[in-house]
């Protein structure tokens, strides 16, 4: 059996040593144009930052590894320029000599991956400005660095790399600016988690330009000039266009194979594409997502390994299937630390479910014991139902361990009520007897009892007009004169027994405190006294990191991008 692979890197490295593993006398050829077949692409920004600083620490294996261990043949430098389906054949160009040959498969798979979104906009060619995805891209932006020592940088696009990127181009002591059309950084994330997001790169100094339009580019002897629409220019000694990633499939497109989202290869459970012996993996493939059913496009590094292995048993005889991605993913934003796993609650929105959400704010381990920190989980589920739906948490230790925890329990199929349910490993150092995943199951549990009713940050402007309403912040008066919602009436929970005759009977009472714990609290006692109540999702903290971002972003149209 022949084996051609197009592209090596997650999906086509993944299913070339897969393949000899399960089969000795297979005839394997990878096709890579570029000079690198598997490296360490989520690791390219931190080379560029000296966080990693040997180089060859991004090269994962080289031609000579790989033959030596797999006996695969690997070819860098040589581009698969067309299929030809009909006879099982590829063309192929030696990117060192120009020379152009053809060369047989029974079985083909393509893994081409994506490549940075270029815009159609004047000067995207010029020589300061660059996009990241390749070890020779990092290479360039590195070299050009080093030789001219540039003081600053604005970075088109807010997304993982974007993100990456402006924090180590800022540990590198240059001036960062962020400027993206859309309001906020992230988009796998709420607009109300973001803006913890957006508040610790403020805090480290990065400059966030949202919400504004790039129209072009143009070259200065002293850097670039970023033409803004309707607005004043930014001015950068270099520029990053990091806007995200198409499909790299002309290929594909070339060779008849079926396409779907934005050029991307439509394939089956096997991998298989609309052609018979042809498989694609990688960025380059057409997904569904796990929780919706939808058609999705997610690059991410792990389900391109997946599917590169699922390839590879099914080539070799087997029957693996692809059960779609769940896009969890992690990112390192300075000091925090922010992941996600399933969908958000405006993607569930759009995709037409009755979602309801729990917002908390848990320590990352027992309090009592030195170093704990706070994270802010949001988890998302499916009313009626109480299907889980996805999760966001943001904070700075403990973090990735509980997205994969909620990631785990979503592939598993566990209701929202169940999380209460899960045995999770404690000791001080590490957690708390009530894990904060457990906590979340507790709060969705009391939503389900009726124990627990909530109410939502877009519910503010409602209730906050409302007469016929009691708004009540049960933290201590100090709490309270250091920074509190208009139009609620101060009463610590401690406090709440006694004064409950100031509390207006008849009336609903919306509860608020810092995370959202007292004010439970507050509710439970107020309910057993005949109120009607609902708690705050989220707590004031969470409320004042979410309100002073957006009048950040608002003034910053207000007066001309002061930001």
């Amino acid at each position: 059996m022949k084996v051609i692979i197009v592209g090596g890197v997650a999906g086509g490295a993944t299913a070339a040593a897969r393949i000899r593993r399960l089969n000795e006398h297979a005839e394997i050829t990878v096709f890579e144009r570029s000079g690198y077949i598997s490296y360490a692409n989520c690791g390219l920004p931190y080379y560029i930052g000296d966080v990693i600083t040997d180089p060859e620490e991004l090269t994962l294996q080289t031609p000579e590894s790989f033959f030596k261990r797999f006996r695969i043949n690997m070819k860098i430098h040589h581009e698969v320029i067309s299929i030809h389906p009909e006879r099982k054949t590829v063309s192929v160009k030696n990117l060192e000599n120009g020379e152009i040959f053809e060369e047989n498969y029974d079985k083909l798979i393509l893994s081409p991956g994506a490549k940075p979104t270029q815009p159609r906009l004047p000067g995207v060619g010029i020589d300061k400005l660059f996009t990241l995805r390749t070890v020779e891209d990092t290479f360039r932006i590195k070299e050009y660095i080093n030789k001219n020592h540039p003081k600053s940088a604005v970075l088109a696009g807010g997304g993982f790399i974007g993100l990456e990127l402006a924090e180590n181009l800022r540990e590198l002591g240059m001036d960062v600016t962020i400027v993206q059309r859309p309001k906020q950084l992230m988009n796998p994330f709420d607009p109300d988690m973001a803006s913890m997001i957006h508040n610790e790169m403020r805090k480290h100094g990065i400059k966030l330009v949202l919400g504004y339009t790039v129209e072009g580019f143009k070259g200065k002897d002293n850097g670039v000039e970023i033409l803004l629409k309707d607005n004043p220019s930014l001015q950068a000694d270099m520029v990053v266009l990091a806007i995200g990633v198409t499909p790299d499939t002309a290929l594909a497109k070339e060779a008849g194979l079926e396409l779907g989202i934005k050029g991307s290869i439509v394939v089956n459970d096997r991998m298989e594409t609309s052609v018979p012996d042809i498989y694609a993996a990688g960025d380059a493939v057409q997904v569904k997502h796990y929780v919706t059913g939808d058609d999705a496009l997610i690059s991410l590094a792990g389900p391109a390994n997946k599917q590169g292995r699922i390839i590879a048993d099914n080539i070799c005889g087997g029957d693996s299937r692809y059960l779609g991605s769940q896009g969890s993913s992690v990112i390192k934003v300075f000091d925090m630390t922010a992941a996600t796993t399933g969908i958000n609650e405006t993607n569930a929105k759009k995709s037409g479910l009755e979602v309801d959400t729990v917002i908390l704010s848990p320590m990352s381990h027992a309090g009592y014991y030195p170093g704990g920190k706070v994270m802010t989980m949001k988890v998302v589920f499916e009313k009626e139902t109480y299907r889980l739906l996805g999760a966001q948490i943001i904070g700075y230790e403990g973090v990735d361990k509980r997205i994969d925890v909620l990631a785990t329990a979503i592939h598993a199929g566990l209701k929202a009520t169940q999380l209460k349910d899960l045995d999770l490993a404690y000791a001080p150092p590490y957690s708390s007897a009530k894990d904060p995943v457990n906590m979340a199951g507790f709060m969705i549990d009391n939503i389900a009892k009726g124990t627990l009713k909530q109410w939502h940050l877009e519910d503010m402007d409602k209730i906050s007009r409302d007469k016929s309403v009691v708004l009540l912040d049960v933290r201590t008066v100090g709490e309270f004169s250091r920074g509190h919602i208009n139009g609620f009436k101060n009463i610590p929970v401690d406090e709440l027994r006694e004064r409950i005759n100031e509390i207006e009977k008849g009336k609903p009472v919306y509860l608020v405190c810092q995370s959202g714990l007292r004010s439970y609290i507050a509710s439970r006692i107020l309910e057993g006294n005949g109120y009607e109540t609902y708690n705050f999702s989220g707590g004031f903290r969470f409320y004042d990191a979410v309100v002073n971002d957006r009048t950040l972003i608002e003034k910053s149209y207000a007066c001309g991008m002061d930001y």
